[in-house]
């Protein structure tokens, strides 16, 4: 059981030049952060520069039978966290990130079981990330979250995360 204070271990890095199993990453996620196995996530997947779940929506109801504000946005501030974490993986860094600054826009109700994608908010953000690593030890990143229910926007949410300097 999880102690407060106390960090869970971390994932071994793949294998130089290798990624993550994403059923392995989203295991540990959820033995890594309690509330993780609740939120519904079904599926992960990597596409490129693009991190994306796909989710139930019963997990995440409000009093309307809609999703949840709060649920949708923990849901996007942590997939932010995940794309970051799994860019440093790849790049064959362990290294703590947070999120700095997050903002939330609701287009639409989300209705039915859905997908959040994420990725940078500039083609140039990783290689800027990587530069501000190799010179200053630490950096951050701005990504953009999205929600779909079907072919309908529903949220659209921006987020700066931050890598932490090497402990």
């Amino acid at each position: 059981m999880r102690q407060i204070g106390t960090p869970h271990p971390r994932l071994p890095l793949p294998p130089a030049g290798g990624e993550d199993d994403m059923a392995d990453f989203l295991a540990w996620l959820g033995e890594a952060i309690p509330m993780v196995p609740a939120l519904g996530i079904r599926e992960m997947a990597r596409d490129g520069d693009s991190l994306a779940w796909a989710l139930s929506l019963s997990p995440s109801l409000n009093d309307k039978g809609t999703g949840f504000g709060g649920a949708l946005t923990a849901q996007t501030t942590l997939l932010g966290w995940c794309w970051t974490t799994l860019w440093l993986r790849r790049q064959g860094l362990a290294r703590d990130v947070v999120v700095a600054e997050a903002t939330q826009r609701f287009l639409a109700p989300v209705t039915s079981d859905y997908r959040l994608t994420c990725e940078p908010a500039a083609d140039d953000a990783p290689a800027a990330l990587a530069e501000r690593l190799a010179q200053c030890g630490k950096g951050r990143i701005a990504l953009v979250q999205r929600l779909w229910c079907g072919d309908t926007l529903c949220l659209e949410a921006r987020g700066d995360y931050a890598v932490l300097p090497a402990s």
